[in-house]
């Protein structure tokens, strides 16, 4: 089904865009995103210029690119979030335009306006549009002003934490603290009881701050065990708003999304006429140009909320693209040159997925550094890969772990999925860890894959991941710890991964019937100590948010010892056994190196 809304129901707010044809758009972005909308200026024969750290020097989007002009600095702070420097970049490389992509300012409505005022074509919402949704307190007044439905909560941004629990107090626990100018699961956190308000109030603000510069945040009511369901959405600077397709994004962990599919499975026609028509209104009633977002929660009672929009591209635009035959980034660039959205577009055909590809553990999902090595990408038909890395390519902590998007389409739920698995065995990264062993297992998990009964915290409450597991947690460790040796053994050709500590201990490559030494889960780098050892090592390089503890302090296994941040994401460190504290080894603030000794305990 396709919505349209046409400039009768637009409202009065300003859309006041420059318009006019895009010749040499700059990308204030980086990774697989850059490149996605380098290809889509480059189909439509338009100059694409990028932007870059010297981290990213030997990146595939700088390397196709048109042109490509250095960030100095390190981080996003310094960089992609740096609007002077962008614009300084934009005038220097002789763009009229310039697109976001998605995360760092692409819902910063000041950015957008500094664009505007530079005399430069903006690729995006106008800026007052922004303001009210990319504010989630704003988009919720918007929703309730066009009749969505919405959770109960907070009027706007709480003021301090005392405010939050009295909303918290008034609607009821469990609720969920989410950053206003939050996005990505970041500066989102869920709260089951009074008890644990501050901690997550704190953490939902330091969050958004790091990753979006705003640290702002509303209460709402939890919505337990819910569907994620959201529509796609394209709006022209004539007043017409088109739904392009659902998607739904249910398989998350930390409220961050790592499997999408459109479209959004076992939805009634009403449930789907519900989330389109509410989105178009919504998006009409704010004079929304460009693309867009909205997100619904459906809960096990069939009640559906509104949650949020989204005020760019998304992540996830690949599988509306695949069941549609919609460029979306294409049409960002088309509206922004001041083009006009076609009557319909084509009706949505078969099903597709997108598994997000996240350097990150697939058990404890703490981001991961490394060297890309051993690459081999998958193709054959219904696959789309949308990669921002390639052999030899180093994953730093500097930016947002995701390396990839495996995007598999069929004619059929069950036939996407078919092609997913074998897509999925084909895929190879090596030399850092990544979700690619989690992916494997899901799709052949019957909870998602044929009974689809999972919610947004599934993978968290209920899911019992294999790879927990003693045994695979040894096969997994063979990405980064081993390398891999060809034999054959009686005219029959096999791969065997041979540990590197065994190479040293033998100081040569050893025959493939050598045994290797068992390393149990409890020897591997993460967030516990482990049960032989005497201190609580940093899982990945990062900075500490804080500590928890003092020397003298008697924990139990599963307390907080301390948060890191890394990636733009914070990741609590938790003992792995009892034990006593003898030294505090670094402060709030400190930067650190992965296994680094953070925390001492007596022997």
């Amino acid at each position: 089904m396709t919505t349209v809304l046409s400039d009768s129901t637009t409202s009065e707010l300003s859309t006041t865009v420059p318009t006019g044809a895009v010749r040499r758009v700059l990308i204030a972005n980086r990774g697989e995103i850059a490149l996605r909308i380098i290809r889509a200026a480059h189909d439509l024969g338009i100059k694409a210029v990028a932007v870059y750290t010297r981290a990213d020097s030997d990146a595939d989007f700088v390397e196709l690119a048109d042109d490509a002009w250095l960030l100095d600095g390190s981080g996003a702070g310094e960089t992609y979030l740096d609007i002077d420097k962008i614009l300084a970049l934009a005038k220097r490389s002789g763009a009229d335009a310039i697109h976001p992509g998605y995360g760092y300012m692409a819902e910063n409505a000041q950015f957008a306006q500094a664009v505007i005022d530079a005399g430069l074509i903006w690729v995006g919402p106008p800026p007052a549009a922004i303001e009210l949704l990319g504010d989630k307190s704003g988009a919720r007044a918007v929703a309730e002003a066009v009749d969505a439905p919405v959770a109960p909560g907070s009027d706007g941004a709480v003021a301090d934490l005392a405010e939050a629990a009295e909303v918290a107090e008034r609607i009821g626990f469990p609720v969920v603290v989410k950053a206003v100018h939050g996005g990505g699961g970041r500066g989102f956190r869920a709260c089951a009881a009074a008890e644990d308000l501050e901690a997550a109030y704190s953490a939902a603000t330091r969050e958004a701050q790091s990753a979006f510069g705003r640290g702002e945040c509303l209460i709402e009511k939890q919505i337990v065990r819910p569907r994620h369901i959201e529509t796609q959405c394209l709006a022209d600077s004539h007043g017409n708003v088109r739904i392009v397709s659902t998607r739904d994004c249910t398989l998350q962990r930390r409220n961050q999304k790592i499997v999408e599919e459109a479209p959004a499975p076992f939805l009634s026609a009403e449930q789907e006429r519900i989330v389109s028509e509410a989105s178009a209104r919504l998006l009409a009633h704010v004079g929304y140009v460009g693309a867009a977002t909205c997100e619904f929660l459906l809960g096990e009672d069939g009640t559906i909320i509104f949650m949020e929009a989204n005020a760019r591209i998304q992540v996830e635009h690949t599988v509306t693209e695949e069941i549609t035959g919609v460029d979306l980034v294409g049409w960002q660039v088309r509206i922004a040159s001041g083009e006009t959205l076609p009557d319909e577009f084509p009706a949505v055909r078969g099903h597709s997925f997108q598994f997000r590809i996240n350097a990150e553990d697939p058990t404890t999902f703490f981001p991961a550094t490394g060297a890309v090595k051993n690459y081999r990408a998958p193709s054959g038909p219904g696959v789309r890969l949308d990669s921002g890395i390639g052999e030899g390519s180093v994953v730093g902590t500097d930016f947002d772990p995701m390396l990839a998007k495996l995007v598999v389409t069929g004619a059929t739920r069950d036939e996407a999925l078919a092609r997913a698995r074998r897509a999925l065995s084909e895929y190879r990264i090596e030399g850092v860890s990544t979700l690619l062993p989690l992916h494997r297992v899901l799709v052949d998990e019957p909870a998602f894959a044929t009974e689809f009964k999972v919610w947004t915290n599934w993978l968290e409450t209920a899911f019992v991941n294999p790879l927990a597991d003693p045994q695979l947690g040894e096969q997994m460790s063979t990405a980064t710890d081993s390398f891999s040796v060809v034999v054959e053994v009686d005219g029959r050709r096999m791969t065997v991964s041979v540990p590197k500590d065994v190479i040293a201990d033998l100081g040569h490559v050893p025959s493939p019937s050598v045994p290797r030494r068992k390393r149990g889960l409890s020897s591997r780098k993460g967030a516990k100590i482990a049960d032989d050892s005497n201190a609580l090592n940093a899982p990945m390089q990062g900075t500490i948010v804080s500590v928890s503890v003092n020397p003298g302090d008697t924990v139990e296994a599963g307390d907080t010892l301390a948060v890191i941040e890394a990636m733009k994401m914070e990741q609590p460190l938790k003992a792995g056994h009892s034990g006593t504290v003898s030294e505090v080894l670094v402060d709030a603030g400190a930067s650190v190196k992965s296994g680094e000794a953070i925390i001492r305990f007596a022997a």
